[in-house]
């Protein structure tokens, strides 16, 4: 069998990376992504070999609807000639687009139903969906699809990229700190769903203002975003500009400040104490917080204030709590394999 994947963002890389490989074993396998140093970068340290088509569009909306039609033109041609029984992506719009042109039947991950214009751009397209048990199906009907063809897995996602062993390049790159290292993660400002208010700055003046004699790094995503950090921070922080297995960073970390997303998920389920300033609200953030896995502080001197009480306490409640969670995540794979076998009957 001929299945293709499209991986687009490093959580779908991360995500994806052993059922690729599992698969792999029984079947002709083809993955695409596109021009996106974050993606491409990340999947050398990975060892994922990724076929690029097109680019990202970047923040404009005007620059992602030429990107993602020149993408959908250039991939139509390639899937043409590879001609897969199956697609597998994480809501990927231009991979909904092809599959549905070309008759191929489509199976989707997705955790975000907060991601509106993505949801509606491929919901409707796709034959199954396999989402994390914690989310009503009720978020993705809205979007066109039935509820039998929504199955629910139980795990969160950045468990299956919690538990994956950290590239030995990626411990090339990072030098263990003396001082407790405070490691925040700045917001995503690309997607279609993001705000533009840059909630992180006013959280790391504080953090400088309070925890000047411990080591602040902060990642950035974007290289307009770590530009802007430098001229505002200078040399009060260490500015992360390179792509590296975000695992070996937040192993090294005494806490983590993240904007609510996949990175704090993973975070929390490493046992690595987590504050959440929520930019932007998702089901999954919510649960970690009702599990007490995760502190949602929005406002920069109550963060310092968790910090504070963080750095001084030894968690060892939270890094119990966090294992036993992790530990009794399943691995959706085969629940992926099945459904394969359901569609293709």
């Amino acid at each position: 069998m001929k299945i293709w994947f499209d991986v687009l963002t490093p959580k779908q890389i991360l995500f994806f990376e052993s059922m690729i490989k599992r698969i792999k074993k029984n079947h002709t396998v083809l993955c695409t992504s596109r021009d996106y140093d974050q993606v491409t970068q990340l999947a050398k340290i990975r060892n994922l070999k990724l076929v690029i088509v097109g680019k990202h569009g970047g923040s404009k909306r005007h620059d992602k609807l030429n990107a993602s039609l020149r993408r959908a033109k250039l991939l139509s041609t390639r899937i043409k000639g590879f001609s897969p029984d199956l697609t597998i992506s994480f809501c990927s719009p231009e991979a909904a687009r092809v599959s549905y042109g070309l008759n191929i039947d489509h199976i989707c991950f997705s955790d975000s139903p907060h991601a509106n214009a993505v949801m509606r751009l491929v919901i409707p397209l796709v034959q199954k969906l396999l989402i994390p048990w914690i989310i009503p199906k009720k978020e993705f009907t809205k979007f066109g699809i039935n509820s039998k063809d929504i199955i629910s897995y139980r795990a969160i996602d950045a468990a299956i990229i919690a538990k994956r062993k950290v590239s030995k390049n990626s411990k090339k790159l990072v030098k263990k700190s003396k001082r407790k290292v405070i490691l925040v993660r700045v917001e995503e400002e690309y997607a279609s769903y993001s705000t533009k208010k840059r909630p992180a700055i006013p959280i790391i003046k504080e953090i400088i203002k309070n925890f000047s004699d411990q080591e602040i790094i902060v990642m950035g995503r974007y290289t307009s975003q770590v530009r802007h950090l430098d001229q505002t921070f200078g040399k009060k922080i260490r500015v992360f500009n390179k792509i590296v297995d975000s695992k070996i960073l937040l192993e090294n970390a005494g806490v983590f400040v993240g904007s609510g997303g996949t990175m704090t998920a993973e975070s929390a389920l490493l046992g690595i104490p987590t504050i959440s300033y929520n930019a932007v609200p998702n089901i999954i953030e919510a649960y970690l917080v009702r599990k007490k896995l995760v502190i949602r502080e929005t406002n920069p001197k109550q963060v310092v204030i968790s910090i504070r009480k963080i750095l001084g306490s030894s968690n060892l409640e939270i890094k119990k709590k966090s294992k036993k969670m992790l530990n009794s995540m399943e691995d959706p794979y085969p629940i992926l394999v099945k459904t394969m076998k359901s569609v293709l009957k």
